[in-house]
């Protein structure tokens, strides 16, 4: 890493070496993000709130403990923000909607916010989110629209929206989303970020939801690696956590073995939903070439979704959702987004009949993916069909009645409980990011990361992002 690198840029792995030699303190680094986060705020719409008052004192009393040689642990001191719908102490959750604009401040903080605080992570800003995270966009009702670093025209993904503007920013090196049908991996694949949706458990949740999981958003493997061994950690508010897990996180690179000898399988159309683009799918085979040419033994297989898993999964999380919509009163339902009110409405009138049908049509997709994905050590996909599209839709299709229609590759991995990754794997001829998706056996998130290092070590420089100069 080269000093012409901001120091708040910096990756964390190199914060925490130069924090034990002297050479930075972390009052410093964190003065420089928040100076950053205040400065692009306007531009860049991705927080719901700065902490600078709380970030400097945290900083000041980490720098104490590395003149003295106690850091609390592995990220003691280095600035990381987590996502609006984690509680953090002395911030609201209002969940990107308007209709909940004066949710009650947290006293306490969520299994993620307090993992960070033991280990000496310096909470600086909590990031926004569409309503409800239930849009693929920055797009929401409370906020407005979250903008890329890349480029303000396109969109962030989502929902874990603000995280991933943040991390393309360079605000920081360390962010945490949240993921129930992609919305780590998607804002990673459009802003040419690393993330890992981990093994259903492996992180603690509150609360805990089928197919929910929270996980990393950052610039590099080795510090998404680096945050989840704060993260997996046990919390008794998620009762379907794994509890104390035998994982060195530290242990992602692959000691010179490389991916000879594994077992890939990829397939480059998502089976339902969206057609996958030309430029996406060439980026992507390109990738799968990579992994071939070094030894592994690719085969290409059949999309795992299909156009009645899909629907079923629609139906599902329409009626889920307008659980939610259906509590609030009048007044505040005409303030939810107009674009959520339509789907969560095409949910209206599905008997219960219908919906424990949908509920073991899901259950069935994951026995489908758990099927089709167990002969293989890695599986390789596009993240999405398309590239980023503009900041303004909601949704790639820009219809709520095919809203889902993108989530083709990364909704069975939450709902098979399966770790899977995305990592920038080339770019589209208007240098929109291009994410390659790795997914892996479950409880196998550590095999993941390994080969997500190898690829971003061995990716063609032409793969590897430039991040964009935020002034």
């Amino acid at each position: 890493m080269t000093e012409t690198v901001p120091i708040e840029c910096l990756p964390a792995t190199e914060l925490v070496q130069r924090y034990s030699s002297g050479d930075l303190s972390p009052v410093e680094v964190t003065a420089a993000v928040l100076d950053r986060a205040e400065r692009l705020q306007p531009d860049l719409n991705c927080f719901w709130g700065i902490d600078r008052a709380g970030a400097l004192d945290a900083a000041a009393a980490s720098e104490k403990r590395w003149a003295a040689g106690k850091p609390l642990g592995t990220i003691d001191g280095v600035p990381t923000s987590i996502k609006e719908n984690v509680a953090v102490r002395g911030f609201s959750q209002p969940s990107g909607t308007a209709a909940k604009f004066d949710a009650p401040i947290a006293t306490t903080d969520g299994p993620s916010a307090a993992r960070i605080r033991e280990s000496g992570g310096v909470l600086f800003g909590v990031t926004v989110m569409p309503d409800y995270g239930m849009l693929s966009s920055g797009v929401s009702s409370l906020h407005g629209i979250t903008r890329s670093p890349w480029n303000p025209k396109w969109t962030v993904g989502g929902s874990s929206a603000g995280a991933g503007a943040a991390a393309a920013a360079g605000i920081g090196p360390l962010h945490l989303g949240s993921d129930i049908g992609g919305s780590l991996r998607l804002p990673a694949t459009w802003l040419g970020l690393v993330t890992l949706k981990p093994s259903f458990g492996r992180i603690p949740v509150d609360p805990p939801y089928m197919g929910r999981v929270a996980g990393p958003l950052t610039r590099t493997v080795d510090d998404a690696a680096l945050l989840m061994g704060v993260l997996a950690r046990p919390d008794l508010r998620d009762y379907s956590s794994l509890g104390e897990q035998n994982v060195d996180w530290t242990d992602v690179r692959d000691a010179g073995g490389g991916v000879a000898g594994l077992r890939v399988g990829f397939h480059l159309a998502g089976g339902a939903g969206m057609a996958t683009d030309p430029e996406v799918a060439a980026s992507v085979l390109q990738a799968v070439q990579l992994f071939a040419a070094a030894g592994a033994i690719v085969e290409e297989i059949a999309p795992v979704m299909t156009e009645k898993y899909l629907a079923d999964l629609d139906l599902f999380l329409r009626v889920r959702s307008l659980a939610d919509y259906e509590v609030l009163e009048p007044a505040r339902q005409a303030m939810v987004l107009d674009f959520i009110r339509e789907w969560v409405l095409g949910g209206a009138g599905t008997t219960g009949t219908e919906v424990v049908r949908c509920y073991q049509s899901i259950q069935d997709l994951r026995g489908a993916t758990v099927a089709a994905t167990a002969p293989y050590d890695l599986v390789l996909s596009p993240v999405a069909a398309v590239a980023a599209f503009p900041a303004e839709w909601p949704m790639p299709t820009n219809d709520a009645a095919t809203s889902l229609d993108h989530i083709a590759f990364t909704a069975p991995y939450n709902f098979s409980e399966q770790p899977a990754s995305s990592v920038n794997c080339g770019f589209t001829a208007d240098g929109r990011p291009i994410g390659l998706h790795i997914a892996g056996r479950r409880f196998e998130d550590l095999a993941v990361l390994r080969a997500t290092r190898w690829y971003e070590t061995a990716r063609p420089a032409a793969s590897v992002p430039v991040w964009p100069v935020q002034t």
